[in-house]
């Protein structure tokens, strides 16, 4: 008996609906992490990307737990010498928060080639309508 390893055609993709109303932003990013990874697939390999396409749609009434509503900041850096910017998370959530969630699953995915790969397969929208019916995504209740 031999140990089956995926092939990268052979693993059919799904696309999965996720409702982020009143989800905590770091369980839910756990849960669309593993979807994107594959890893709720029997036939789940590290180092083929086998994982479903995910679609969070609400990603404007998404809440996050303790003080992080006022203390959490987002840093970037320009390359340049002062260029460090910082913006907190009530602001993010103001200008962009489907951002902060996609912020949220891409530092769950592995720091590679592949992780870059499953990245892309991530689509999150604001609020309720997405451009994705035609994929027939099925929805996922995740527990509030």
């Amino acid at each position: 008996m031999s140990t089956y390893y995926a092939k990268t055609g052979e693993v059919p993709r799904e696309w999965v609906l996720i409702d982020a109303t009143d989800q905590v932003l770091g369980r839910l990013a756990s849960e669309a992490a593993q979807i994107l990874k594959g890893k709720r697939k029997p036939q789940y390999t590290p180092h083929v990307d086998t994982g479903d396409f995910v679609v969070i749609i609400n990603a404007e009434k998404i809440k996050v737990t303790g003080a992080k509503a006022t203390d959490k900041v987002y840093y970037r850096h320009s390359g340049y010498p002062s260029g460090l910017k910082e913006e907190p998370f009530s602001v993010a959530m103001q200008k962009h928060p489907e951002r902060v969630i996609e912020h949220a699953v891409k530092g769950m995915l592995p720091k590679n080639t592949l992780g870059r790969a499953m990245g892309k397969k991530l689509k999150v929208y604001a609020g309720p309508s997405h451009p994705h019916q035609a994929q027939n995504p099925r929805e996922i209740k995740l527990e509030a």
